[in-house]
């Protein structure tokens, strides 16, 4: 049997497609292993290179296959679907990734180690957490207007309606136990996002990248945490606006026969970042129009302008090309005399 050079491996729970071609580009292998058969294979296979969608577990299969000595490269989803002949299986998916992999415009998924997949999963911990609040907060709140008891919006005022709610004696034996069993259940909820919150800040301060992004104004701890996290090294962008493009804070390009035609922004690349940077954005922006912050010209202009959730999108992007240029120089940032506050 000849040896594959080139492996494309679509990835599941138990089962896992190959093909591969060896170096005339001839099909050599068309097979599907169990779990266990494929890690013996690839022991005793020659180095190959291997192309593996990314995806939740491909990161672990990539340090495993890197191990045995294989060059492995991790290909997005929706750069391998171009590449899929016709129907969607698992031998055309394999098929389709043994021959994205050789594209040289491709654009690959770094691997992540060990330790930078626990701090990735440090911060979708705290996301869950923070849904869960969220949800419990809401709930309260529907409770307490059936019986009558309103609070002020915010999740700030959330414990002083709890506070009022629990001593109401005028309200049910069963209705105060069941807002008791809620209020415990947030406290618990609030006491665990405080102890992750307390992780999240000391890996922030133990990185040197995420530091230097949080210089900028309206970057906080979260996003640059997620920033240094999950952000490809800056050198695999050409320019800021690659960047900014890879977060998905560009406009849609619509265009055809010369005519230009630009829609709403992308949302491509990972939603977190995206988010929060624009709820950075607005943050920074709520403060420049109670006065607390003087807004450089060109943020003036466009607040007069323009819409204010558009004028988040882009000062977003400007955030996301200004932290694109710290990762490749590897400064901080020089807040403009403009922005200082008053």
């Amino acid at each position: 049997m000849v040896t594959p050079v080139r492996i494309g491996m679509d990835t599941a729970k138990s089962v896992f497609q190959l093909h591969g071609v060896d170096e005339n580009e001839v099909v050599v292998l068309r097979r599907q292993l169990r779990r266990a058969d494929m890690i013996r294979y690839f022991e005793n296979l020659p180095p190959a290179l291997v192309a593996i969608e990314s995806c939740g577990s491909s990161h672990h299969w990539a340090r495993l296959l890197e191990s045995f000595g294989h060059e492995v490269k991790l290909i997005p989803p929706q750069y391998v679907k171009p590449y899929v002949k016709r129907g969607k299986n698992d031998a055309a998916d394999a098929e389709a990734l043994c021959e994205a992999v050789t594209r040289p415009t491709m654009r690959f998924v770094p691997v992540k180690s060990k330790d930078r997949q626990a701090a990735c999963m440090l911060m979708t911990v705290r996301e869950r957490l923070v849904m869960v609040k969220s949800q419990l907060s809401n709930a309260f709140r529907s409770y307490a207007a059936e019986f009558g008891i309103v609070g002020p919006s915010g999740r700030q005022n959330v414990s002083g309606l709890i506070a009022r709610v629990l001593e109401d004696d005028t309200l049910p034996e069963l209705a105060r136990e069941l807002f008791q069993f809620q209020a415990k259940e947030y406290a618990a909820v609030e006491a665990r996002l405080a102890e992750i919150d307390a992780k999240l800040m000391k890996w922030h301060r133990a990185d040197e990248l995420s530091r230097r992004i949080a210089t900028i104004p309206g970057v906080g701890p979260i996003g640059s945490t997620l920033l240094s996290m999950k952000a490809p090294p800056a050198q695999t962008f050409g320019s800021g606006r690659d960047f900014a493009a890879w977060l998905g804070l560009t406009p849609r390009d619509h265009s055809t026969g010369g005519r230009s035609r630009l829609g709403g922004i992308t949302k491509a690349g990972d939603p977190s970042i995206r988010s929060t940077l624009i709820v950075g954005a607005t943050a920074l922006l709520r403060h420049v129009r109670l006065g607390h912050t003087k807004p450089s010209p060109w943020l003036a202009r466009l607040m007069e302008r323009k819409p204010p959730k558009l004028v988040a999108v882009a000062l977003a992007n400007k955030f996301a090309r200004i932290a694109w240029r710290l990762m490749v120089s590897g400064g901080v940032y020089i807040r403009p005399a403009a922005l200082n506050p008053t």
